[in-house]
C-alpha cells in the first residue's frame, strides 16, 4: 500500500488516517500538511479505493472548493474605495446556514438527468432537494467560507476568490445516502455520531454506489455554479472583468488512472494537483493565498497528485471562541480585539468573521506549502485586502 504523510500531525489525526487505510479496498492514501481531525476521514486526507466510494470521506459539504479570477484591475484602481466595496459586497452576497440566494438564479444544471436519482428515491425527496437548491443558489455558507479581494504581490493585479460548496443541497444529499447505508429513511435526522465513525463504503457496481456517484457529481456541478454566480456578482460590484480563472473542488471523489488502472480518489480537504493543473489555495483572513500548479515528480506520483486546500486548523472553534451564553459563557482563547488588530495590521478590510476563524487558529500557509515543495510550484502569491465571511 502506498502511504504518504506530509508535515506533522497530532495523534488523533494520524489514528483516523490509519483507520481509513485499513477499511475497504484501499490501495493508498495521503495526509497533506494542512491535515487535521475530521468526520470519518481527516481533512487534508486522501484515500484511494479500488472499486469503492466513501460518502463519509467526501463528507457533508460535497464539492466544497475554491475559485479565483484575475481581473483587469490594479490595486490603485480600488485601494481608496475598499470600505465602500466591502459594504456593498456584504449587502449583496448572503452568508450563513440556511441562507437563501439574494436573487433568483436559474441554471442549466436544473435540467440535468442526474436529478432522476432523487426521483428514484422518491418524488418528495426530488422536489424538496431541487427546491432547496434553487433557493440557495447564489448564497455562501458559514464557518470558513469566504469571498476575498486579493492583490498579486508582484504585479498588483486584483484577484477575486471564494470558498464554499453545495450548501444545504449537498449536506442533505450526503446525509440521505449515509442514512440509506444504515437502513434509515433518506430524510430522517440521523443520530449523533462520533467523529471516529468508520468510513462508509459503497461498491461502485452497486445500485447505491452508482446513485451516490451521480448525486455527488450533481452536487459538484451545483457548487461550481454557485461559486461562478458569486464571483460574477463581485465582478459587477467592482466594474471589472475576468482575464483568467482557477477553479477546483477539494471535497469530492474522482475517477482517476494511476499506474494504468482506474481508481476512485476521495479527497477531503485536498486539492487535485496533476502536472500543469492549477489550484487556488487560501490562507486565513490574515495570511497570503496562492495560485499553485502541480508538477511531475516521484513524490507527486506517490501523493496521487494531491496537495493542500488551505492552511489547516490548529485550534478548535470552541477553544478559540468559547461556548455558552450569559453568565455560563466560557470565554475563548482569542478575543475580537486580538482578531481585529491582527487583520488590520495585515491590511485587510474585514466584514463578518469570528474569532473561530481568526488568523490564530490556522497554520501559516507558507509552512504547509513548504512541506509539499517537491510536488507543486507557486505561480502567484496573493495578499487579501478585503475579506467577507458569515
Amino acid at each position: 500500500m502506498n502511504k504518504v504523510i506530509f508535515g506533522k500531525h497530532d495523534d488523533n489525526t494520524l489514528r483516523q488516517f490509519n483507520h481509513c487505510l485499513e477499511t475497504g479496498n484501499v490501495i493508498g492514501g495521503v495526509l497533506c500538511a494542512d491535515g487535521h481531525y475530521g468526520y470519518s476521514q481527516p481533512v487534508g486526507g486522501v484515500v484511494v479505493y479500488d472499486g469503492q466510494i466513501s460518502p463519509s470521506g467526501v463528507g457533508y459539504d460535497i464539492g466544497c472548493g475554491n475559485k479565483a479570477v484575475k481581473t483587469n484591475l490594479k490595486y490603485n484602481d480600488i485601494k481608496d474605495n475598499m470600505q465602500t466595496i466591502m459594504d456593498e459586497l456584504q449587502a449583496t452576497i448572503p452568508f450563513g446556514v440556511g441562507k437563501k440566494g439574494g436573487r433568483k438564479f436559474d441554471h442549466d444544471l436544473f435540467d440535468d438527468p442526474d436529478w432522476n436519482v432523487f426521483r428514484d428515491i422518491g418524488k418528495h425527496e426530488h422536489d424538496k432537494l431541487k427546491s432547496l437548491a434553487r433557493e440557495q443558489l447564489g448564497s455562501c455558507g458559514s464557518g470558513n467560507h469566504y469571498v476575498d479581494i486579493l492583490v498579486d504581490e508582484k504585479t498588483d493585479d486584483v484577484w477575486v476568490g471564494n470558498h464554499f460548496g453545495s450548501r444545504g443541497f449537498g449536506h442533505r444529499t450526503a446525509t440521505g445516502f449515509l442514512n440509506l447505508a444504515n437502513d434509515r429513511d433518506f430524510f430522517v435526522n440521523p443520530p449523533r455520531e462520533s467523529m471516529d465513525v468508520a468510513p462508509t463504503l459503497f461498491d461502485m457496481d452497486s445500485d447505491l454506489g452508482q446513485m451516490y456517484f451521480r448525486a455527488m457529481k450533481l452536487a459538484g456541478q451545483y457548487a461550481y455554479a454557485g461559486r461562478d454566480i458569486v464571483i460574477n456578482q463581485v465582478l459587477d460590484i467592482l466594474h471589472a472583468r475576468a482575464l483568467d480563472e482557477v477553479h477546483n473542488h477539494h471535497n469530492y471523489a474522482w475517477k482517476e488512472k494511476h499506474d494504468g488502472k482506474e481508481y476512485i480518489v476521495v479527497r477531503k480537504g485536498a486539492t487535485p494537483a496533476a502536472p500543469g493543473q492549477r489550484g487556488f489555495v487560501g490562507g486565513s483572513m490574515g495570511d497570503i493565498s496562492v495560485i499553485l500548479e502541480g508538477k511531475e515528480s516521484e513524490k507527486s506520483m506517490e501523493a496521487f497528485y494531491s496537495t493542500v486546500h488551505g492552511a489547516g486548523r490548529i485550534m478548535s472553534r470552541t477553544k478559540a471562541a468559547g461556548r455558552g451564553r450569559g453568565k455560563r459563557r466560557k470565554a475563548g482563547l482569542i478575543s475580537e480585539d486580538q482578531m481585529n488588530r491582527a487583520v488590520k495590521d495585515f491590511g485587510v478590510e474585514l466584514r463578518g468573521g469570528g474569532t473561530d476563524e481568526s488568523p490564530f487558529v490556522y497554520r501559516k500557509l507558507q509552512e504547509v506549502l513548504d512541506a509539499h515543495e517537491d510536488t507543486i510550484d507557486i505561480l502567484n502569491i496573493l495578499r487579501p485586502i478585503g475579506v467577507l465571511m458569515d
